[in-house]
């Protein structure tokens, strides 16, 4: 498997950004906008835009409140939030990408376990939805959309742990990845529509697994996904 670096981000990143440009210098639950608002500003996706609310939240960058007066909010900077920045600082200085692969192939195993015991029927619906990202990526034979689709999925999954500190390093680890590589390519000798059907089948037996509360096959799974 090789990488190339990225020349831009993707839009979940560019929505991260422009959300994290609009929290900075706010006072801690000073609002931003409605939902709509700063979706329509950032021009992404309901779904993308959800994603990178995701994110952000677990970077602890903002809050969400529902109802009248709602929205976005800048949050108070936590110490997990201090650790995000922390870990996104090193991105500017010398990690790689292969450091930053390292560390997140010693995490997945830890993640999938965590999926396998808590994962509730509305994350493993979210997890299917998107399987099928993947899917329309694989049918469209666009590796950039499959590798999003992909990342999509892997922090889908690392949500669902109730361990925030293993949630935010991960996050923050596939942060530094993402804004470093912008596709994933087999090795030589290895035609790409047959790599990304195989990934793609790979993803879809470790949803089944934390599906099936299955942790050997889980973690099988996932050890065969840090070798490809």
């Amino acid at each position: 498997m090789a990488t190339t670096s990225r020349g831009a981000s993707s839009s979940v990143d560019r929505a991260v950004d422009i959300v994290a440009a609009l929290a900075e210098g706010l006072d801690p639950g000073q609002r931003l906008g409605t939902k709509g608002a700063i979706q329509a500003e950032c021009g992404v996706s309901k779904g993308t835009f959800n994603e990178a609310l995701r994110l952000l939240q677990a970077r602890g960058v903002i809050t969400l409140r529902p109802g009248p007066g709602g929205g976005l909010f800048a949050a108070s900077p936590t110490p997990m939030a201090k650790l995000g920045s922390s870990l996104l600082a090193l991105d500017a200085d010398s990690t790689t990408v292969e450091d930053a692969m390292q560390v997140r192939d010693s995490l997945e195993p830890l993640l999938a376990a965590e999926a396998v015991d808590h994962g509730s029927l509305t994350d493993i619906r979210e997890l299917w939805a998107l399987i099928e990202d993947m899917r329309a990526a694989v049918a469209a034979r666009d590796p950039d959309q499959f590798l999003e689709a992909n990342w999509c999925l892997h922090r889908r999954i690392a949500e669902i742990t109730p361990n925030q500190l293993l949630r935010q390093v991960y996050l923050n680890i596939m942060g530094i990845m993402d804004d470093h590589t912008v596709n994933v390519l087999p090795g030589p000798h290895v035609p790409l529509s047959d790599y990304i059907d195989e990934r793609l089948q790979l993803h879809v037996d470790i949803v089944a697994a934390i599906e099936a509360r299955d942790h050997d096959r889980a973690a099988e799974l996932i050890r065969a996904h840090s070798m490809h």
